[in-house]
């Protein structure tokens, strides 16, 4: 059994904007404590966390990664995440086996509105966050520009808990806020001496101490009290109220430095372990809670040996040759190479092989694992990305994480005939390594469609269907699922004679159809009174109707919204039959849909936009010029919160033209909303095209 005491274990999510540089951070820490003997490099893809080709292709997270280090008698579970929007949901799955977080922002670009996003996730979970200020050494670096864009766009105070000597060219080291002591860092780890404190940062220095003191001692009414007296607050009692204060999210802790020059990564794992808490203090502010799937009953699980296991799995990994791996991080109990847990969200029985700890790619085997660990196993036959396994005897099912819908859609189709099933099988596996990836084949269109959160995103699981299951597709813009409907009231008569020796076929309706409220859908209404058309025969008129309806009058797309009243018609006691009443009522419909002025409808989508504040008017120009309507705008830190009401037709590559708009910092989520009618220059393209398709199809 791995003998890591929870009491010693941070989980710690490594989050921000993509391209902040938390691998980079993440490869420094590792480097440091000691778990590698050299920093890797993102330019030659030799890093520790970015080891899918994906990933080294493109110099950027796209997947979670889990690795560990020692530092100073406590176990860093580091949990590295994307920070890219397409990825985003990544980073909100990672969340779920922390108990803190590390946001890093950048010394020259700031927060960015991903970093916003991510910030709302860790508010869902309630985590401790510290922000590390990266890139220092950057030329225009200003860490105190950072401070008030940290305070202004997650509203709460920043305590910066060291001060970075210089910035650029000249940054060499930090003063620490706690210890009041100065250190310049000299080729990295080997290189750390202490230092008199600059006297050129007296000021600054007295500024932010005195704010850390005083944040601290606003919360003790004793601290309070001998700081009014103008007495001095003791180092031990700082570091009792900066550790509070964080777990308790009153203000976030800051840190500074560069990932790249490895300078300040010892004094961020050392904020790591004071300012971020062990599973144990986690569970006294937020414990641990599931329900028992056989009562119902809300349960607690406390991170010691002696509780019943249970673990929530928040990674799924779909290896062709080593099977599924299911990353977890276990919450209660214990769990052992070849055993058997229970998956409560699948009510199955799970036979566990090798536990594994995890350090990037590499797997160490381990005899098993305890509370607060992360680790992985491999072929669970019935376990998913947000299962929850636990002792069979005592049940548990922790919450999954909500994972948003995707926001862009393309039709996928094979470059190699016959490979329709390997492209299905493929796809779903790779959906159970991404939550956040759906994919259908639409019985309107006859397409198969893969959605995601972006472009990239799509591409990105594209490419690993082929690197892995050998499935080789291209992606096109998918159909717009367009329908039709009327504006107008309609009485006409369908009537089906034909005789052509023997018995015929006769059958006759009256019908009227009225256009209905948008979204009302469909309805039929038998009104027949008298007996002019038999009982047996109107469910024969109403399938005509129906079967007309899925194929369009103006452009072959299904209509919706209006209401059909049979009131009348005639029958033949002989000639008479469901087929020829099916005939009669599909020629009503073409005839009262032709008369009750058909158009065109298109679906509408609720688009919901964040941007930097200076690229607010050339966003909303945009969406103007695509005709959609802002419903409503907000502020939200530095950026601005846009909401619209966008054609789907004027969306589907939007997350390339956004991107565009605001050099990468904008990100938005679309749903449905409702369908509007189409212009009617619009209209004469659609049904151009229609007609177009129907030629060439004959």
């Amino acid at each position: 059994m791995a003998n890591v005491a929870p009491q010693t274990i941070r989980n710690v999510v490594l989050i921000g904007h993509g391209g902040s540089g938390k691998t980079s951070l993440a490869e420094a820490m590792l480097f440091t404590a000691g778990a590698v003997d050299r920093m890797g490099s993102i330019q030659d893809g030799t890093t520790v966390m970015d080891f899918e080709p994906e990933e080294i292709a493109r110099k950027a997270t796209i997947g979670t990664s889990v690795a560990f280090c020692d530092w100073k008698g406590s176990r860093l579970n580091l949990i590295d995440t994307p920070g890219f929007i397409n990825f985003i949901e990544e980073a909100h799955a990672g969340m779920r086996a922390a108990d803190g977080a590390v946001m890093v922002a950048g010394g020259v670009h700031g927060i960015k509105a991903e970093a916003e996003k991510l910030y709302e996730f860790v508010a869902e979970f309630d985590l401790p966050m510290i922000v590390f200020v990266g890139e220092m050494e950057k030329d225009l670096a200003d860490f105190e520009k950072a401070l008030e864009e940290i305070e202004r766009s997650f509203r709460k105070e920043a305590i910066p808990l060291q001060l970075p000597i210089g910035a650029g060219a000249s940054f060499e080291g930090l003063v620490d806020l706690i210890e009041m002591k100065a250190y310049i860092h000299e080729n990295g780890k080997a290189g750390v001496s202490e230092i008199e404190i600059p006297s050129g940062m007296s000021a600054q220095i007295e500024k932010y101490r005195k704010k850390l003191i005083e944040k601290i001692v606003e919360s003790d009414d004793n601290l309070l009290s001998i700081y009014l007296d103008g007495g001095e607050i003791d180092k031990v009692d700082i570091i009792n109220g900066v550790k509070i204060g964080s777990i308790t999210r009153q203000f976030i802790p800051v840190t500074a430095g560069s990932a790249v020059k490895n300078i300040g990564a010892d004094m961020l794992m050392d904020a790591i372990v004071l300012c971020l808490p062990s599973p144990e203090e986690r569970a006294k502010v937020s414990p641990a809670e599931g329900k028992n799937p056989k009562t119902g009953e809300t349960e607690t699980r406390l991170p010691d040996r002696a509780s019943p296991f249970s673990a929530y799995v928040f990674k799924t990994i779909a290896d062709p040759f080593t099977g599924r791996l299911s990353i977890f991080r276990v919450y209660s109990g214990t769990i052992s190479s070849d055993s058997n847990v229970f998956n409560a969200a699948t009510g199955t029985k799970e036979r566990v092989g090798q536990v594994f700890h995890l350090f990037g790619k590499k797997h160490t085997p381990v005899q098993g694992l305890g509370p607060g660990e992360i680790g992985v196993v491999a072929k669970l036959k019935d376990t998913n990305t947000g299962d929850t396994l636990s002792d069979e005897a005592h049940p548990l099912l922790f919450a999954k994480v909500r994972t948003a819908e995707p926001i862009i859609s393309y039709a996928i189709e094979s470059k190699s005939k016959g490979d329709e099933e390997k492209i299905s099988s493929g796809l779903h596996k790779i959906l159970e390594e991404d939550p956040a990836l759906q994919f259908h084949r639409d019985e309107e269109t006859k397409e198969m469609i893969i959605s995601g959160m972006g472009q990239l995103h799509l591409e990105v699981a594209l490419e690993k269907l082929k690197r892995k299951f050998g499935a080789d597709v291209q992606m096109k813009t998918p159909k717009i699922p367009y329908r039709e409907t009327i504006t107008a009231t309609a009485k006409v008569q369908g009537r089906y004679k034909k005789q052509s020796g023997g018995r015929g076929q006769y059958g006759d309706c009256w019908i009227e159809v009225k256009p209905r409220p948008r979204g009302q859908g469909f309805e039929f209404i038998d009104a027949i009174v008298g007996g002019s058309i038999p009982r047996n025969y109107i469910p024969a008129v109403e399938k005509g109707i129906v079967e007309t309806l899925r194929e369009g009058i103006i452009a072959g797309y299904p209509m919706i919204d209006l209401s059909i009243t049979l009131f009348d018609g005639s029958y033949h006691p002989v000639d008479s039959s469901e087929m020829a009443f099916k005939i009669a009522g599909s020629m009503a419909i073409k005839k009262a849909a032709t008369e009750a002025r058909p158009v065109m409808l298109e679906p509408i989508m609720k688009v919901n936009i964040t941007v930097p504040e200076e690229t607010l008017g050339a966003v909303i120009g945009d969406l103007n010029a695509k005709r959609g309507k802002v419903q409503g705008m907000e502020q939200s830190g530095a950026c601005q919160k846009i909401t619209a009401l966008v054609p789907m037709a004027e969306m589907l590559t939007y997350a390339n033209q956004l991107q565009s708009l605001t050099a990468g910092r904008g990100l938005y989520t679309m749903q449905f909303s409702h369908y509007e009618q189409v212009p009617g220059h619009l209209t004469q393209k659609i049904v151009a095209e229609s007609e177009a398709k129907k030629k060439k199809e004959d």
